[in-house]
């Protein structure tokens, strides 16, 4: 049936249309999911919850033809809140296994650059360089061209960038000023 018919059919009430709809991106889903989460519990989590905030909210799609896009988006969103709650539950002493002593602000500074990157941004950096998902996997994952991945994957390095130098310069300044050099 067409995708454009079985949103209709799930505005209006039919749970098994938004069933049907969900069953055929059920794989895409899960290969979303665990890019980004790599744990199939936390997968299985991500998926419940953007399925039923999808099933909550199926009234609010406008375009039938963006189900798919619209329901990943909700995916996405999932899996970076459970990244968020891992992240703070994670005390500093643990983050101490993922850094040098030494670069241990480093690495702090750097998760919370990622986390100031808009959520698209935010989602490709993390799936790239944390997940080693290639360009293409990204933007068959998001349903985009490659070219855009690339596009956002620069801009975001050179915010990145930017923002860990102005970091770095700051404590720089701060630690010279307070042993008066």
């Amino acid at each position: 049936m067409d995708l454009d018919v079985e949103v209709r059919l799930a505005q209006s009430g039919q749970h098994e249309a938004f069933i049907r709809m969900v069953k055929k991106v059920e794989v895409r889903m899960y290969n979303i999911a665990k890019a980004i989460l790599k744990n199939d519990e936390d997968c299985a989590d991500a998926m419940q919850e953007a399925i039923l905030k999808a099933y909550k909210s199926i009234k609010s799609v406008r375009q039938p033809n963006f189900f798919n896009t619209w329901l990943f988006r909700i995916l996405i969103n999932e899996c970076n809140s459970i990244i968020r709650k891992r992240l703070d539950s994670v005390a500093v002493d643990e983050l101490q296994q993922f850094a040098e002593p030494s670069s241990q602000d480093d690495h702090i500074d750097l998760w919370d650059a990622i986390w100031r990157l808009e959520e698209i941004s935010r989602t490709i950096v993390i799936l790239h360089y944390f997940q080693d998902k290639s360009l293409r996997q990204i933007a068959d994952l998001m349903e985009t061209s490659e070219g855009a991945v690339k596009s956002r994957l620069h801009r975001s390095r050179n915010s990145l960038n930017q923002w860990l130098t102005d970091s770095m310069e700051r404590k720089l300044n701060y630690e010279s000023s307070r042993f008066g050099q």
